[in-house]
């Protein structure tokens, strides 16, 4: 079959993080399919990609292959992730249960699947959360290599899946952010493995020593956003019931501080709340993951206590500096949460360009999107009092009792 340049046709594209990572590799989006109204918006002002405003179940793979001027066969790559709610960790550690394979938007997979039959890219890249691949909790793995094999009976293909397990931060990104990628390329061609470059846990003096292996330091927070300026610094002040709290967190802590085992009050129970309940940014580290949708005092937020501004969380994925992510904050926040880090997807590119595409130049070729470090890194912020309001919540508090067992699990009982 032959191959059109390194074209791509990108599904689920919402405000472009992988594309814009393979953008930066050398490749090209000749059609992304995206639903939301303010994603197309953001798609449509940074780049003349075209775009398919519709829901994926509704646009028929003729559509798509018409848009992007290109025959089956005849696309470089298909990537997209398929929205990853139904495989996420937290409501399973809330309530003990997920609904996975049985929750209706998990029906994306089929969608993705479908369009894979009918335009049989060179080939793939499907992302999701790490919860796809739990160990014991693998049906939505287990259900797209069924299919997918499938695909190689009824069209004479061989896409040999490789299943990559992958923290953002140990690739250069200013974040911990851990998601699965499955790549396979239409005649079985091995992508290999893609090695750490960078080290970013704290380990003993001598496992870093071991560890290290030329590695470079990780990408901290400071490195990414450190130089940029809010203009609109009210818009960010944080709200709610424990605004005030915030600034009594180090940098780099949560509400865990306040607990019977941190060094602050003992206002909550251990692990009685998201990890990410008052989470604050440090200027050491990487940032942790960016969600799309948090509540008033969800993290990460940042060290001079307040919410992050879009311009910094795109930072943070690697957005390109020039991109704009439109609508209101929240808007914003919900868009670059969802996406992949930009820079991840542009070094994964960029090893398909050697692997898969006979372009061995680009096997040592670094990721241009992270960011580089800062020459000054300047000290932690100091910590407030805790204001005399909270106080009445210190005392003896119960640790959380495990998975499927918290406070969730009892207002369920109590409404069923």
């Amino acid at each position: 079959m032959p191959l059109t340049s390194h074209k791509v046709i990108s599904l689920f594209t919402g405000a472009g993080g992988l594309d814009l990572g393979f953008e930066a590799a050398g490749f090209e989006t000749a059609v992304a399919v995206e639903m939301d109204d303010m994603c197309v918006k953001t798609l449509r002002h940074n780049r003349v990609w075209p775009v398919i405003h519709s829901d994926v179940h509704q646009v028929s793979s003729k559509e798509i292959l018409n848009t992007s001027g290109l025959k089956k066969g005849e696309a470089a790559l298909l990537i997209g992730g398929p929205p990853c709610q139904p495989f996420s960790k937290s409501g399973f550690w809330a309530t003990g249960e997920s609904k996975r394979l049985k929750d209706p938007r998990a029906s994306t997979l089929d969608e993705y699947l479908r369009i894979l039959e009918d335009t049989l890219p060179m080939a793939f890249l499907l992302e999701n959360v790490a919860g796809i691949a739990y160990k014991g909790k693998a049906e939505g793995l287990e259900y797209l290599l069924t299919r997918i094999t499938e695909i190689n009976e009824r069209q004479n293909t061989n896409y040999q899946v490789e299943t990559m397990r992958l923290n953002a931060a140990a690739f250069g990104v200013p974040q911990i952010r851990e998601r699965v990628f499955l790549i396979a390329h239409r005649d079985g061609s091995n992508f290999g493995k893609l090695e750490q470059t960078h080290r970013w846990k704290r380990e003993s003096d001598k496992q870093l020593k071991l560890a290290s292996n030329g590695l470079k330091e990780a990408t901290t927070t400071w490195d990414a956003i450190g130089h940029l300026k809010c203009d609109n610094i009210s818009d960010l002040r944080l709200r709610g019931k424990w605004a005030d709290l915030l600034p009594s967190i180090p940098e780099g802590e949560n509400y865990l501080y306040h607990t019977d085992r941190g060094n602050g009050e003992p206002l909550f129970g251990w692990r009685r709340r998201f990890w990410n309940f008052l989470l604050k940014l440090s200027k050491e580290k990487p940032s942790w993951t960016v969600t799309a949708q948090p509540g008033p005092a969800t993290g990460p937020l940042h060290w001079d206590n307040r919410y992050l501004s879009p311009k910094e969380l795109a930072a943070i994925q690697t957005f390109p500096a020039d991109y704009d992510v439109l609508g209101s904050r929240t808007e914003a926040h919900k868009q670059i949460g969802n996406a992949v880090p930009s820079a991840l997807a542009e070094l994964v590119g960029l090893k398909m360009r050697a692997r898969f595409f006979g372009e061995n130049e680009f096997e040592t070729a670094i990721a241009s999107l992270i960011p580089p470090r800062a020459k000054k890194r300047p000290k932690a912020n100091p910590t407030s009092p805790v204001p005399s309001k909270y106080l009445e919540f210190s005392g003896s508090h119960s640790a959380h009792p495990g998975t499927g067992k918290g406070y969730g699990v009892s207002r369920l009982k109590a409404s069923a």
